[in-house]
């Protein structure tokens, strides 16, 4: 096992929320002044508890790490949308920043985005993990050199997102995400996943073996990440 990751085991979703509001509240006391953020499912509860608690986010500057492209933020399904009903409307920050999935200009939007996250340097990045092990939209066969780019969506993970789509060929099949490099200039990161879904994924980070098959294995290569998991036997 990698000496730079920490597994912490929670109980279930609940405690994760807990101990990373914890955690939260732990960095904010430190200084933390830039904040990757996450989104999808296992990231509800985890807003949901920030936005209950009096966590003061004014002094925060955060990036996200992906969007659709083509979803406009007054789409439900956009990343932006998901970011302001869950969080952004809550919590007040100093500033948000989203890809912009409608740019005129996609390669162009994914250098002016790098360019503001590289110059700001994340303090700390949240992640989940698909099922395939993508980080991000970062999937298999993604260079661990990558910085925020375009990227076309695996057949899984369609499958998977497509429970959020009334329509299936309404997902778009493409998004602008940041890339692993982009990830890995974070200080520190953690890593949340929930379920039996993610076991496969989680695995492929215990054997300690970098391999662009499965990008969650590029956090071997970062000095320190915490993975927060409800799975047994992962450590």
């Amino acid at each position: 096992m990698a000496n730079n990751i920490r597994y912490v085991k929670v109980a279930d979703k609940k405690e994760g929320a807990d101990v990373v509001l914890e955690r939260m509240r732990e960095e904010l006391a430190g200084g933390l002044e830039v904040l990757g953020l996450a989104t999808g499912s296992t990231m509800e509860p985890i807003y949901a508890a920030w936005a209950d608690s009096d966590l003061d986010f004014s002094g925060v500057t955060s990036f996200n790490l992906d969007e659709y492209v083509g979803l406009g933020a007054d789409n439900p399904n956009s990343y932006a949308w998901f970011m302001n009903h869950h969080l952004f409307s809550k919590k007040p920050f100093m500033e948000t920043n989203i890809p912009d999935g409608t740019a005129d200009n996609l390669k162009e939007e994914c250098e002016e985005y790098e360019a503001r996250l590289r110059d700001a340097g994340i303090d700390l990045q949240f992640l989940g993990v698909g099922e395939n092990g993508h980080i991000a939209f970062n999937e298999p066969g993604t260079p661990f050199t990558s910085n925020t780019h375009v990227t076309q969506l695996a057949e899984s993970t369609l499958g998977v997102n497509s429970q959020y789509f009334e329509d299936r060929s309404a997902i778009p099949e493409t998004a602008l995400t940041m890339g692993i490099a982009s990830i890995l200039s974070a200080k520190k990161i953690i890593l949340i996943a929930f379920g039996e879904k993610k076991r496969f994924a989680l695995e492929q980070l215990v054997k300690g073996e970098e391999t662009t098959e499965y990008p969650i294995t590029a956090l071997l290569g970062h000095p320190d990440v915490t993975i927060i998991t409800d799975l047994n036997g992962i450590k």
